[in-house]
């Protein structure tokens, strides 16, 4: 089974949005007192026969959001594949490779370094081979797809010479991503970094031609990223929200899920489990949203370090006052701002807040998951692993996924079949 998006949804108060509204970026009720709000898709229920195409956007086309949107506001067929093509092509040249499907398969070393039988094993999701390195930009792909057929409908409020800019709030990989993409269709882009953020990656988005801003952690901000903050303030002053937090742009939740459906042509009801890092939490919501909707349910691990884990905290709460599922309306009692300064070597996933955490719990309620809490031993392990026993140039932030799998390991049978999504590639700091 699979979906066909007729609309969105606040998951927290229940207000509905068209599916043919532009720049649906928010729940209509949120405010800048009350941010507590995040859209999540409706979909009706078909048959899933993706076609067979290299490009996820054109394989799995009629079940993205942004497909939907486009048909609702008048763009033919042909018109919305001309777009996702000739977009794709701009990626590719700035990037130099556009969105392909990303590889899958059983590493015999991984599988028995950690004990599983023939029948079992260790199957990588590996996700650096992605445009910019990484799961973000097919988060990203659609949030543009949707700026631009509201531009060729003629309906956004502004023209190709007047663009307004693109603002995200990223240590790293989003805002390469992003920047990558912005690059690709010559739109101006604010990017909000950490004061941590490395001279490589700060590199990188000089030579995308990004404006980028530093966000120090002032006296008088509130508690949460400083650079989220900042971010909010540009939107605020008329920037498009262009990130991969579904609080801020709930279009981020399309195009990921084009990850979890590749997994689901692969594997199918072979997969028995999955590990998969969470720092906003918009990667496993949108994995997680995918299988379900095409009927597999491999049990969802969502992983993070013991340096930040507000999604883990954020289970239990919403376990102890009325379940994990449909957990939006308890917000204030499940989910807040982690209060220490959040610290790992797996430092891409260290965002004070989860902001996509009823998405990850929902998945993680439906499939019989639960969220995974790894030390920096377990992280360490992982990484020494994938380096020397795989071929994937991965972060530490990648192998999250890993990490959650060895810390596991003694409540999994030898004959599972578990996937770990790698993401993030290892980027060299320059010289």
């Amino acid at each position: 089974m699979s979906d066909v998006v007729t609309g969105l949804v606040c998951a927290v108060c229940g207000t509905a949005v068209p599916i043919s509204q532009a720049l649906s970026w928010k729940c209509p009720l949120a405010t800048d007192v009350d941010t507590h709000h995040v859209l999540h898709f409706e979909n009706s229920v078909e048959p899933f026969r993706p076609t067979d195409d290299s490009n996820p956007y054109l394989a799995f086309r009629k079940y993205l959001a942004v497909d939907s949107f486009g048909a609702a506001i008048g763009l033919s067929e042909a018109e919305r594949i001309r777009i996702i093509q000739e977009t794709n092509e701009a990626v590719a040249s700035i990037a130099g490779t556009g969105f392909l499907r990303t590889p899958l398969y059983r590493s015999s070393e991984l599988s028995d370094a950690l004990g599983f039988t023939a029948e079992g094993g260790v199957w990588i999701k590996d996700e650096t081979h992605n445009v910019a390195g990484s799961h973000k930009a097919r988060h990203l792909f659609t949030e543009l797809l949707h700026l631009l057929f509201a531009e060729a409908a003629g309906i956004a409020p502004w023209t190709v010479s007047t663009r307004p800019p693109l603002a995200i709030a990223s240590c790293g990989n989003a805002a390469i991503a992003a920047s990558t993409l912005a690059a690709a269709v010559q739109w101006p882009i604010y990017v909000h970094v950490p004061p941590a953020a490395t001279t490589e990656v700060l590199t990188a988005l000089t030579e995308l031609d990004a404006d980028v801003r530093v966000c120090a952690r002032l006296p008088e901000d509130e508690a949460g990223d400083p650079c989220v903050l900042r971010f909010r303030e540009a939107v605020a002053n008329g920037a498009i929200a262009f990130g991969v937090q579904g609080t801020e742009n709930a279009w981020c939740l399309d195009g990921g899920r084009t990850i979890g459906w590749e997994m689901t042509e692969e594997m199918g009801p072979l997969m028995d489990r999955i590990f998969i890092q969470v720092g906003g939490g918009a990667f496993a919501a949108c994995v997680g949203a995918s299988l379900r909707s095409a009927g597999v349910h491999p049990k969802l691990h969502a992983v993070q370090t013991e340096g930040c884990a507000p999604l883990a905290r954020a289970w239990e709460n919403a376990l102890a006052t009325g379940g994990a599922r449909n957990a939006g309306p308890r917000w204030n009692e499940c989910m807040w701002p982690w209060e220490t300064t959040p610290a790992s070597i797996a430092d891409g996933i260290l965002d004070d807040e989860t902001y996509d955490w009823i998405g990850v719990l929902d998945s993680m309620a439906d499939t019989g998951g639960a969220p995974v809490v790894v030390s920096e031993q377990h992280v360490m392990q992982a990484y020494e692993w994938a380096h020397s026993l795989t071929s994937v140039n991965v972060s530490a932030t990648g192998v999250a996924g890993l990490a959650g799998l060895i810390a596991m390991r003694s409540d999994i049978a030898n004959d599972e079949r578990v996937v770990v999504v790698m993401s993030g590639v290892e980027r060299v700091e320059a010289n």
